[in-house]
């Protein structure tokens, strides 16, 4: 497992260059594009199970959703932030990404410290050290599992019937 570490702002047009907003849509076309502005080796080199740490006020900008589809077709298994843009953060719920906001443990994080997100204690571990973070309500979890919203509502619709 890898830490990828970002700064501050980080755009949606750092996460996904805009000039493929209109000829990438699937999984499979927006990976190799993934940040390739910002860290050109990230796209080729992410694996499933890496994790993102990063600044304030991630995924600022647009209101694009390639980026989280591509950084949950690549196996991110979660953005540990300061702060997220809102639309960003929802755009996540729906696509099933975990975020968390864990501001001290973004601040602690030194290179070659492992990060780890316990979801069932609330904690994330950096090193040996333990950071709490408010626990994800039950709601945002269960679209995770399903694999984002539209799954979710797919599998409470065949519930119902």
């Amino acid at each position: 497992m890898k830490v990828w570490r970002y700064g501050d702002d980080v755009n949606t047009d750092m996460l996904f260059p805009g000039k493929y907003t209109y000829t990438c849509s699937t999984p499979d076309e927006i990976l190799p594009h993934l940040l390739e502005d910002l860290d050109p080796d990230f796209a080729g080199q992410v694996k499933p199970g890496d994790v993102i740490l990063a600044g304030d006020n991630f995924g600022c900008g647009s209101s694009r959703e390639q980026p989280v589809v591509g950084l949950k077709a690549a196996g991110v298994a979660a953005v540990i932030g300061r702060s997220f843009a809102r639309i960003f953060f929802r755009a996540a719920i729906n696509q099933g990404l975990v975020l968390v906001e864990a501001p001290e443990a973004v601040d602690a994080w030194r290179p070659g410290d492992e990060v780890r997100l316990d979801l069932d204690a609330s904690r994330v571990l950096v090193g040996d050290r333990s950071f709490p973070i408010p626990p994800i309500p039950p709601e945002i979890l269960a679209i995770r599992e399903a694999g984002g919203l539209l799954a979710y509502a797919r599998a409470r619709l065949e519930k119902e019937r």
